[in-house]
């Protein structure tokens, strides 16, 4: 049987925003159809729809030929179709093997729990992806990329017969890259729909055979991979050729005086950091997973225990115990995980940016909702936060506007930033806005503040960062000024033992 899933006129409405709007295309077996768009062009609704877990307001869904209207998640799943999300769903307390197969435990003669069984059935599908993963860990002890792996085991044992990767890319190693796409291309000999959302262009090129680009709920253009280029897709995306993003950046050309001076930092996962940073200075970190760039964030940031070397900040040594410490010093954080750890997502953008100065918005008693309204206000405005209004629930804005309510939070006038640290502040996040996000950077640099920037790009960090600190296996490897990176230098340093 010859599979495919088609959307038929597809749109939907939320409060004050259009969605989608008559979106048309299907998707064949045994091709890997890649989803396009800016952040904000509908992809994430049109795969929740996808998902059973929203209803189109317009419109079918087809699977193989005959309309399907899924009522929640688990209709979907039965009927083979999978969504394998940016954010995991998983538990972190229960094993790999347990998190591969929920509700599908094996079972003995006797009606038991078969616990071999299980684990010898998930030992052959972490073999198969080629992952040192022991399927009786606890999925909460494992770092980012490998929970992102066990979710996309978890779809591929269900043999479903469309699974559709959400950004699976953005935790992941190269290495581990590789493998997943070795996995994508099986799926597609077995026959199986795939559908691909990524922001990275180079991946689009490498693994899909179709691409249909999104943007503002409409359907721009459906492509033939082979017959197209980047300069082709970056403008149906963004509506406008955005050039050579780095060269066009109005950078910072002078510092002032050390900010932060690290030495010999040690915690659990840092063995030995030592590094600086000038006001105005973009210093950059580089380096594999694990090579310890977000625990040096987190300890400079209080979140967790240093226990060894010195923190100096403006020339005074600090000992964080508390991220509340830290932030009343100036300190600021924009995590890795900007879901989990940098925002309320059931609030509002108002109360999200107010959030670490709301004892500074009126009395003890009384919070002036005026003040924290104009905060929200200026920071929609100044970085351009796509919402029909500030009272938004920030779960419903796109990754890039995600991003952007906390760099306004850290950057409003109640604030007083003096080191803003940015964990992976672009990933998940399309060419457009990206573009916006680096010339924050630089901004935020020329306003005076000291500014860490974490990327694995390393075309990231070697465009934005004055000087680049690279790490592997919890040490600092060597700092590179600008002027001298090059990728193969970086790597070397990021490989060095």
């Amino acid at each position: 049987m010859e599979r495919s899933l088609e959307f038929r006129g597809i749109g939907k409405l939320y409060p004050g925003v259009r969605a989608l709007e008559d979106i048309s295309f299907k998707a064949e077996g045994g091709k890997v159809l890649a989803l396009l768009g800016e952040n904000g062009a509908g992809k994430s609704t049109l795969l929740k729809i996808m998902s059973g877990d929203q209803r189109a307001d317009e419109g079918v869904v087809l699977l193989n030929g005959e309309e399907v209207h899924f009522s929640d998640p688990r209709d979907a799943i039965a009927a083979g179709v999978s969504v394998i999300y940016q954010e995991r769903q998983l538990i972190p307390s229960m094993s790999v093997m347990e998190n591969m197969f929920p509700g599908a435990l094996p079972k003995t003669k006797a009606g038991l729990f078969d616990r071999a069984r299980l684990r010898r059935d998930a030992s052959e599908i972490i073999e198969k992806f080629g992952l040192p993963i022991d399927p009786t860990e606890q999925v909460g002890r494992l770092n980012v990329a490998y929970q992102q792996m066990v979710e996309i085991m978890k779809a591929y044992r269900r043999d479903s017969q469309v699974i559709a990767f959400d950004e699976p890319t953005a935790p992941l190693t190269d290495a581990e890259i590789n493998i997943l796409f070795e996995i994508i291309r099986q799926l597609k000999a077995e026959g199986k729909v795939v559908i691909y959302v990524s922001h990275r262009l180079a991946e689009i090129f490498q693994i899909a055979d179709e691409i249909v680009v999104l943007k503002d709920g409409c359907l721009v253009k459906t492509l033939t991979t082979a017959q197209t280029g980047e300069s082709e897709l970056i403008h149906a995306m963004v509506g406008r050729d955005i050039g050579d993003t780095y060269s066009q950046l109005s950078r910072n050309e002078s510092f002032g005086d050390v900010v932060l001076e690290v030495k010999n930092l040690k915690t659990q996962y840092v063995r030995d950091a030592s590094f600086k940073i000038r006001r105005g200075e973009v210093l950059g970190f580089a380096g594999l997973v694990g090579a310890g760039r977000t625990e040096v964030a987190r300890a400079l940031f209080g979140a967790d225990p240093v226990t060894g070397g010195e923190i100096i900040l403006d020339g005074e040594s600090v000992t964080f115990k508390t991220p509340r410490e830290a932030i009343d010093h100036g300190v600021a954080l924009c995590p890795e995980d900007r879901k989990e750890q940098g925002l309320t997502l059931q609030s509002s953008i108002k109360n999200n940016i107010a959030m670490p100065v709301v004892d500074k918005l009126g009395t003890s008693l009384f919070v002036d909702r005026t003040q924290m309204t104009g905060l929200a206000d200026t920071a929609v405005s100044r970085y351009s936060i796509k919402t029909p209004s500030i009272d938004k629930i920030v779960m419903e804005l796109s990754g890039g506007n995600q991003q952007k309510v906390i760099l306004g939070r850290w950057t409003n006038e109640k604030m007083t930033t003096k080191l803003l640290i940015l964990d992976e502040p672009t990933k998940g996040i399309d060419v457009g806005t990206k573009a916006e996000i680096y010339q924050m950077v630089c901004d935020f640099a020329k306003q005076g503040l000291a500014v860490i920037f974490i990327s694995s790009e390393l075309t990231e960090v070697i465009n934005l960062a004055d000087n680049i600190v690279v790490m592997h296996n919890g040490h600092v490897t060597g700092i590179v000024p600008r002027q001298e990176a090059t990728e193969e230098s970086v790597l070397a340093l990021a490989m060095m033992e």
